[in-house]
């Protein structure tokens, strides 16, 4: 009988809450960031501005009060896409699917609602990222193409991988309805 109790406490310490983010939340957001490599880490301040100014398309996950899951994006001005930044899942919160879930909250908010695609750019060696926005397009039926976009030496001096500009066509919610059933 123990193990049936922990096995409801351990689910129960689960329980995440997808929210919009708060500025207070900046440096919780910035502290995720710093504990999920190989992620960039902006600063502090960045992380703060990003939940005030962009809160409507941006997505935090809580665990038991704690942010183990931040997504930051913005709707690219003049298209009609949505563009994802960075995505961090806590270490604690690994292998619940979080990622996907934070993807998929976003774009059924209101903010998010003219999309048509999702773009994001990711190095070839992050296979982390490779599989949630591979999982992430089959889940919602939408296709998937990559190019190289942000260039090591045209981009980055040279000092950083070549990022690749991966675009997720998002089916509308009619296409998004069959693809479910």
């Amino acid at each position: 009988m123990p193990k049936d109790v922990n096995e409801i406490e351990k689910h129960r310490n689960r329980t995440i809450v997808l929210r919009k983010p708060r500025s207070t939340d900046g440096s919780a957001i910035w502290e995720l960031v710093r504990e999920c490599k190989p992620l960039d880490e902006n600063s502090m301040y960045c992380n703060i501005v990003q939940a005030e100014h962009f809160s409507d398309t941006c997505v935090v996950a809580e665990m038991n009060g704690d942010i183990v899951g931040w997504i930051s994006g913005h709707m690219i001005p003049n298209e009609d896409a949505l563009f994802v930044w960075q995505v961090a899942v806590s270490p604690r919160a690994r292998g619940l699917g979080l990622g996907r879930k934070m993807l998929e909250h976003l774009i059924g908010r209101d903010a998010c609602a003219e999309a048509q695609q999702l773009n994001t750019t990711i190095t070839r060696d992050n296979e982390a990222s490779w599989a949630l926005f591979r999982s992430f397009a089959r889940e919602v039926g939408g296709e998937l193409s990559d190019k190289a976009h942000y260039k090591r030496d045209l981009h980055f001096d040279g000092q950083h991988a070549t990022e690749h500009m991966v675009t997720i066509t998002l089916p509308d919610e009619e296409d998004a309805s069959s693809a479910a059933a």
